[in-house]
């Protein structure tokens, strides 16, 4: 996300998760949802990113750090230590297990 001079982003709080899926979606054409997470031993952002019908779209390694990055600045305060999913459909980020187990949106 782009931030002004006072490090503050340029994006309105409100208006953020939305203005984030707008942008991945223009940079990742085809993806439907975005999982993210951070791979130990050294944490490093992962992603993964799938279309509609749940099928895997690759990335550059540039790509798929900037997306993930973008991800964990928009939600500092999520537990990062288990892996997300970001809805670009609904700009919606819930917890991986929790979408597996059927308990998310």
């Amino acid at each position: 996300m782009l931030a002004t001079p006072s490090g503050r982003s340029a994006c309105p709080h409100a208006d953020r998760q939305h203005r984030l899926a707008a942008q991945l979606a223009d940079m990742i054409p085809g993806a439907a949802t975005i999982r993210v997470g951070l791979n130990d031993p050294w944490p490093h952002p992962h992603t993964i990113v799938k279309d509609k019908s749940g099928k895997t779209i690759e990335l550059g390694r540039v790509t798929a750090r900037v997306a993930a990055r973008w991800i964990l600045r928009v939600w500092p305060e999520a537990d990062w230590t288990r892996p997300h999913a970001f809805g670009l459909a609904d700009a919606t980020l819930t917890r991986s297990d929790l979408i597996a187990d059927g308990r998310g949106r």
